[in-house]
């Protein structure tokens, strides 16, 4: 169904961040740092696959996601909806159903027999898609996604992810550039508020992951 409830995004940022707070999707160890996909070490993890276990969170959030779409998208603003594979494909699902569109996903590389595919489901030149995606860091995939979207023949000027890092300089530009708008709904620095607020780590936990949030890279370079 359709969402017709329209919290504030202030709201909606702060449910956000306490509900992946209440599930355990949020990680926070500063003194055995996890290292990320990049290689560099953060006392900071996230685990929004997480989600998909909880559904009365799970419903919550798809919803906050979709006002935040039509709010900040349009409400015609999109004929299709592509998740990124694999963590996007249950949220992009969610969505298109609440938002009633055609629902597709992207393989992070043509499968490699059959039709060698990259896009999965019926998309056709001219529509206009919406990238779907459980979180970005700094934005690197999604240009990946939205290329193989786009040549399909069909547009995607926009992704939607639930969170969005927030922390590394740039990253909003670069999507800008490759022409994407980023639409999401919470950020480390809302998680760390509402972290404060509910107690949930020790304080001299939050503090150096603080201290991390505002200088991850040299964080990551003393803590190497």
């Amino acid at each position: 169904m359709i969402p017709s409830s329209f919290p504030s995004k202030e709201e909606i940022a702060r449910l956000t961040a306490g509900m992946l707070i209440e599930i355990g999707a949020i990680h926070f160890n500063t003194r055995d740092p996890f290292t990320h996909a990049s290689g560099k070490k953060a006392p900071t993890y996230i685990d929004c696959r997480k989600l998909i276990s909880f559904p009365r969170i799970r419903s919550t959030l798809m919803d906050f996601l979709a006002v935040t779409i039509m709010r900040e998208g349009g409400f015609e603003a999109y004929d299709n909806i592509a998740g990124g594979e694999t963590a996007g494909i249950p949220f992009a699902a969610f969505v298109a159903e609440r938002l009633a569109l055609p629902m597709t996903y992207v393989r992070k590389k043509p499968k490699g027999y059959g039709r060698n595919a990259r896009i999965e489901g019926a998309m056709s030149e001219g529509q206009r898609a919406l990238l779907v995606e459980d979180l970005t860091t700094d934005g690197g995939s999604k240009l990946s996604f939205v290329d193989a979207i786009r040549d399909t023949g069909a547009t995607c000027d926009a992704t939607a992810v639930i969170f969005f890092y927030g922390i590394h300089k740039g990253v909003e530009d670069t999507l800008a550039e490759h022409g994407i708008n980023l639409m999401y709904l919470c950020t480390w620095w809302d998680v760390l508020a509402e972290a404060k607020r509910r107690a949930a780590f020790d304080e001299e936990t939050l503090t150096e992951v603080e201290a991390y949030l505002n200088d991850p890279n040299g964080w990551s370079e003393r803590n190497a």
